[in-house]
């Protein structure tokens, strides 16, 4: 049987694992948001990032992509998974179904926000996300790549999301 991951934020330009076949993919009941500070891979604890997450939200739906694990690869790939996601705990990982593309619906590895984690900050206005994505720099670079790279692959696949755009503007500004 196939092994599925759930794609939203870095996962759709970075994996880190191979993949044997993409398809756009939705997931009911999520919405997709900057709800979760960052301290170790696009921030400090001095001066937090910010990443994407999957807030629950009943009449929600978060459009990204399924990433099918290519075969003989998922053990290694649930471990490294977990490694890069799970680091502080703030995200639970959950297999859930998401419709893809065409109709045909499967079950994928996904990484939803723990609203009770000290690192969960739904409902920061987008002008403040703005400023704390302009200036922080964690582990794997500045939060900016991860924002600009996120929203770069999410219009490349057909996908708006305007809240992101929005941000990827005003960031741009800030960061000159």
């Amino acid at each position: 049987m196939t092994m599925w991951v759930f794609g939203y934020g870095s996962l759709l330009w970075n994996p880190g694992f191979e993949v044997a076949e993409r398809a756009v993919a939705t997931l009911p009941g999520y919405a997709r948001s900057f709800c979760m500070r960052s301290i170790h891979h696009r921030g400090t604890q001095e001066r937090p990032g910010l990443v994407l997450a999957l807030d629950p939200q009943p009449h929600a739906a978060c459009t990204g992509v399924a990433l099918a694990v290519a075969q003989g690869q998922e053990e290694a790939t649930l471990e490294y998974l977990r490694a890069r996601e799970l680091i502080s705990s703030a995200y639970v990982e959950k297999t859930l179904p998401v419709d893809l593309q065409g109709g045909r619906q499967v079950t994928a590895v996904t990484y939803v926000i723990d609203a009770d984690h000290v690192q969960y900050c739904g409902g920061l206005p987008l002008e403040e996300q703005a400023q704390i994505i302009a200036r922080a720099v964690g582990g794997r670079g500045p939060n900016t790549e991860y924002l600009y790279n996120t929203v770069a692959h999410l219009l490349e696949i057909g996908l708006r999301d305007p809240d992101l755009e929005w941000l990827h503007a005003r960031v741009r500004d800030l960061a000159v």
